[in-house]
């Protein structure tokens, strides 16, 4: 945390310098920032994650064999990433604007089943309706959004810590929305947006909730993989990576260097999306 504070101070002073020369001001980390869309309401809430370095995959022993080789990573610039994961009030805007079917806000299968839209992270959505979604908000904002690359998400989600999960070694109670996290909504239902604790970087629901799909392809080890923070698309596999784990996961799937795959056509309870901005 205190690392996370010294990089405010910095940003700050640099900002104050930048605007005293004229020059446009850096972007201040944990600034949250949130765009108009056209018709003057505002897009999803964005927090600025700094430049930096960090170790990414199973840190600390253990771990899947797609979690391995650890390897540094430079982000090299700061970027905006939901501070939130999306949710239903802000998807449902986007398919009511272009003329998509409404996501389900259940089982597909279970005509009853309805756990509330609003504040609840949007699911059902294939990796397909996510990237229309980003590019939605590109054209109504005039600003860059797409989908995280994997080690952009990852050194978000860790927001600076090493640990198992952002809060240390153990998952505790009461931390996340998992299968086994002491929560009112483990392998139930999705829990509204935001209602535990935000990470170091003030993020929400890094852990649990949904499945968040990145821009990467999926590839069955960190051997090759890109070490500036870019996603790491092609090969054969035409699988999407998922990252941060669900409801219905296991402590050990919500870790911060867990992983997952789906097809992009792929649409679950379990799945949904957070955006990234450019900055």
């Amino acid at each position: 945390m205190g690392r996370v504070l010294i990089g405010v101070i910095v940003l700050l002073g640099l900002a104050g310098i930048a605007q005293a020369a004229g020059v446009k001001e850096q972007p201040v980390v944990g600034t949250v920032v949130r765009d108009r869309l056209r018709d003057g309401t505002p897009g999803p809430e964005l927090v600025v994650i700094p430049a930096g370095s960090f170790r990414m995959g199973a840190i600390n022993g253990g771990g899947d064999p797609d979690e391995k080789p650890v390897h540094a990573v430079t982000i090299p610039r700061p970027f905006a990433l939901g501070r939130y994961e999306v949710t239903f009030a802000e998807y449902d805007r986007f398919c009511q604007a272009t003329g998509r079917e409404l996501p389900k806000d259940g089982r597909r299968w279970f005509p009853f089943s309805h756990w509330g839209r609003d504040r609840r992270p949007v699911m059902n959505v294939t990796w397909d309706d996510a990237v229309a979604y980003t590019r939605w908000l590109s054209e109504q904002t005039g600003q860059r959004y797409r989908l995280p690359s994997e080690a952009e998400w990852e050194y978000a989600a860790r927001g600076g810590i090493e640990e198992r999960y952002w809060w240390g070694f153990s998952v505790g109670e009461k931390r996340a929305n998992c299968k086994g996290c002491g929560s009112t909504w483990d392998n139930k239902k999705t829990a509204p947006a935001g209602s535990f604790g935000a990470n170091p970087f003030g993020l929400y629901d890094t852990a649990g909730n949904v499945w968040e799909w990145c821009q990467d392809s999926w590839h069955e080890s960190y051997e090759g993989a890109p070490t500036d923070g870019s996603a790491w698309q092609g090969g054969e596999d035409k699988r999407r990576v998922q990252r941060g784990g669900s409801f219905g996961s296991k402590p050990r799937y919500i870790r911060s260097s867990a992983r997952g795959r789906g097809n992009p056509d792929g649409r679950y309870v379990y799945l949904g999306l957070r955006v990234l901005r450019e900055l």
